[in-house]
């Protein structure tokens, strides 16, 4: 591989206008690519398969008025309540949106409330008129009654006198006649009374359902709306959420203040943002100050740019083909800034000490594309490995993020063994500062400097962070392990969920609609669930109106459950929509309770009604999404864990390096995970994170960050390990690799995990939420695992083994291919590097 490397740093030195070109070629193809053939990115987190999916596609097929997505609008009144002006405001806001042909329909809050309060009052009146017919039947039955004797007593008389029976008819049928008139009227009357009363009572029955959930507030300065669309809230365009939040905003003509749910508000069309365009001039900052000049630290930057380019190109070029998370295009852009600026910065600073030594440029080129770029290679690899393996849980919107991003890595890795060379060539001498070419040309002018350089080497290796390090190997083992796990501990409270408008910035609009809708309706509003029955067949009107409200308070009964209401019914009477209203907010532990309880109903309810019950909506697919993901990190860790123990093996032919690396990495991950609940959901320093509402943590956060940072981590400990074995090899002790290997290291990997560390730290103040904490986990994790673990524990701990850090069975040895990571094929040759150069 080095060989090939090198060849191919030396064609692209040489070959400079035709790589620049080809590269610019690809960059203008996937730039027109992405703007013709884009799609729509969403946030739909639904897995197929589940019960909620299952159930929503019956919906759609059964009761398509109802299977549209929804959100809501919640308006607050000025001082002293709604008006009649500010309700007219409102109702014609809501007609408005009637008009756009994404939206089915609209709930008016005011003509709603009213209904149900008037549903109220109507069964008082009900109750009022059933109990005066009541009384008057009773008085009608005591005077049939008192008919009934009169004319049995007269009968009596008549008998007694002896009178001819057929007298006795003549006289008294027709009192007997108008006696059976008034008792059939009797009976009619108490038949339509008793109609009247079932009437009543299912009057009584969805009174009350409805009654628990009001539209606007009791104190009359809260309305909130819902509005139905055509089609799912994910599939709705940028363009169509803008509208709806305009139509909505011009109620404040009338001192109405619109606010819109997180659904309509979300924007996930921008990628970038203040914050990340802060993380990436960190990120320059630090390249000038260790490179010296605006073009050396440029040209990091640039390939890093033109990388992302191309592999976001390609990301959004294909969302018109896949239904694509908006977060997929952002952790592309996350990872290929920060893997490009440093899988260039390695090659370029090798380049830059090479020339300062006085090596041929073309030469010093191949030879740090033959050597640094190898370890690009294989650090690049482990974290495609990492991100590919996303596809393997099975959940379709985790295996495009992954594949997205690994792509974008892929790219990234590419741009730095072949553009790389390319700009070098161009850039020539200019890559270093001419007061730092005069220092080098004087000190190579010594006579035999090189010997005297390579003393002097191996005495400072001695002292900085590496000596110190080495000098008390079990101190830093020690210290580096009690730290990582004193901040892993908070990891074992750790909740999963998707996050809600509660989590978005408090000045967003969505957290304060949320907030609003809370204070004023309850949280559970926020996120009601959907629970959808299949009737039996052949039930008339007033049984399955019946049977709705039976299911109702079989919900209704679920601890934490506020509300449960029969909102449609098909025109077959099979399939009945509820909507349950929990007490807390859609990402609360307690709704998450409520869901797995409504589910262990089915089987009762399905004995007692013979009804078929499941749920759907976005509050029961958040939960199906947490518990797949939840189940799906095990295999996940230890597939990635797995094959880049295998690469890694591959890489260092050791077996202790590639076990080191990894228990390391769990180390780190580990303290990454306490750090992110610590945060997000206890909500330690929210003020400076900006974490206005502690809760669940993100769900597929987890899993992405197994992957991600695994794959860093192990970037960081090729580029440090690979110097130590190359000092191993060039005839170094195995202890004195360990020190020599991370002094030439560390430089560059400091300012290499600083640059990370910014750019993923421009991310935990992204507009997009979702990113936030994303952005923060790998911040934090490649903090930690750069400077404790692979700049701490793991010197100490190969310094503590020494020789034994290199063992390798013979067997072993002799089936492993020799991938040659620190170039030793390279000093074979005419172009052979001198025997004490070390990767740097």
């Amino acid at each position: 591989m080095a060989l090939l490397l090198y060849r191919l740093g030396k064609f692209s030195y040489r070959r400079r206008w035709l790589v620049i070109s080809l590269w610019l070629a690809v960059l203008v193809a996937v730039g027109g690519s992405a703007a013709a053939f884009h799609g729509t990115l969403s946030n739909n987190f639904q897995i197929p398969g589940t019960e909620t999916q299952r159930i929503a596609d019956k919906l759609k097929q059964d009761l398509p008025s109802a299977s549209g997505g929804s959100a809501t609008i919640v308006f607050e009144a000025p001082d002293g309540g709604f008006t009649a002006a500010s309700r007219a405001a409102v109702t014609d806001a809501l007609k408005k949106l009637q008009t756009l042909p994404e939206v089915r329909g609209t709930v008016d809050p005011f003509a709603t409330q009213a209904q149900v309060d008037q549903a109220g009052k109507a069964i008082t009146d009900g109750e009022q008129q059933l109990a005066a017919g009541q009384a008057q039947l009773d008085a009608s039955r005591a005077q049939l009654e008192a008919g009934k004797a009169q004319l049995a007593a007269a009968e009596q008389q008549l008998t007694a006198a002896g009178t001819p029976a057929a007298l006795i008819e003549a006289q008294l049928g027709q009192q007997k006649a108008a006696l059976a008139q008034g008792q059939a009227k009797l009976d009619a009357g108490a038949q339509e009374l008793a109609a009247n009363k079932a009437k009543l009572e299912l009057g009584k029955r969805q009174a009350q359902a409805a009654s628990a959930i009001r539209f606007v507030s009791e104190d009359n300065k809260a309305a909130v709306a819902q509005v139905q669309f055509n089609t799912s809230i994910n599939g709705l365009a940028p363009t169509v959420r803008k509208q709806v939040q305009q139509i909505a905003h011009e109620t404040s003509s009338a001192g109405v203040t619109a606010l819109a749910s997180k659904e309509i508000t979300e924007d996930i069309s921008a990628l970038f943002g203040t914050a990340e365009i802060v993380g990436i001039a960190v990120a320059a900052l630090v390249l000038i100050l260790m490179l010296g000049t605006l073009i050396a630290a440029g040209l990091p930057l640039l390939m890093a740019v033109i990388g992302v380019g191309v592999g976001v190109g390609i990301t959004f070029a294909l969302s018109g083909l896949f239904d694509m998370s908006s977060i997929s295009p952002m952790l592309a852009l996350m990872l290929g800034l920060a893997v490009g600026i440093d899988y260039s910065l390695f090659i370029v600073n090798r380049h830059r000490t090479q020339l300062l030594a006085g090596m041929d440029p073309e030469d010093s080129v191949a030879r740090a594309n033959g050597t640094s770029g190898n370890a690009v290679v294989f650090a690049g690899l482990t974290v495609i490995i990492a991100l590919a393996a996303l596809v393997v849980p099975g959940l379709p919107f985790l295996t495009v993020m992954g594949l997205a991003a690994a792509g974008t890595v892929a790219v990234a890795v590419l741009v730095a063994i072949t553009l790389t060379p390319a700009m070098l060539s161009l850039i020539g001498r200019r890559i270093i500062s001419k007061r730092a070419w005069a220092k080098a040309e004087a000190h190579n002018a010594e006579p035999e400097h090189e010997a005297a350089d390579d003393a002097k080497d191996r005495e400072r290796s001695t002292h900085g962070w590496g000596g110190m390090v080495t000098r008390h190997p079990w101190v830093a083992f020690v210290a580096g392990v009690l730290l990582l796990g004193t901040l892993a501990l908070p990891a074992t409270q750790l909740q999963l969920a998707l996050p809600d408008g509660g989590s978005e910035p408090v000045e967003s609009e969505a957290y304060q609609a949320y907030d609003l809708t809370a204070r004023s309706f309850g949280e559970g509003v926020t996120g009601p669930i959907v629970a959808v029955g299949e009737f039996p067949a052949n039930l008339d009107a007033t049984q399955a109106q019946k049977l709705q409200y039976d299911i109702a308070d079989k919900l209704r009964a679920v601890d934490n459950v506020v509300a449960a209401v029969p909102v449609a019914i098909s025109e077959d009477r099979r399939t009945a929509v509820f909507q349950v209203i929990p007490k807390e907010g859609p990402a609360s532990a307690s709704t998450v309770k409520v869901v797995s309880d409504l589910r262990g109903l089915n089987s009762e309810i399905k004995a007692d009604y013979d009804v078929a019950m499941g749920l759907t909506g976005q509050t029961a697919g958040n939960v199906d999404v947490s518990t797949k993901l939840g189940a799906a990190l095990p295999p996940y860790l230890a597939i990635v864990v797995g094959l880049s123990l295998l690469l890694l093996l591959l890489v260092f032919r050791s077996i202790v390096v590639p076990l080191l690396a990894t228990g390391g990495f769990l180390l780190s991950l580990s303290a990454a995970f306490g750090a992110v609940v610590a945060v997000y959901q206890w909500g330690w320093l929210g003020n400076v994170f900006d974490v206005a509402n502690p809760g669940a943590v993100l769900s597929f956060l987890p899993i992405i960050l197994i992957g991600v940072l695994f794959g860093l981590a192990m970037d960081y400990q090729v580029f440090i390990a690979s110097g130590m074995r190359e000092a191993y090899m060039h005839g170094s002790s195995a202890k004195e690799a360990v020190r020599v290997g991370f002094r030439h290291a560390a430089a560059v990997v400091t300012a290499a995990a600083i640059i990370m560390v910014s750019v993923f730290s421009g991310f935990i103040f992204s507009h997009l939420t979702m990113v936030r904490p994303l952005g923060f986990a790998m911040a934090f994790g490649v903090l930690f695992d750069a400077f404790v673990v692979r700049m701490t524990i793991v010197p100490a701990v190969m310094y503590l083994l020494g020789a034994k850090s290199w063992w390798l069975p013979r067997w072993l040895d002799r089936i492993l291919p020799d991938v040659d990571v620190e170039g030793a094929k390279l000093n074979r040759g005419q172009s052979a590097p001198a025997p004490g150069e070390l990767v740097h």
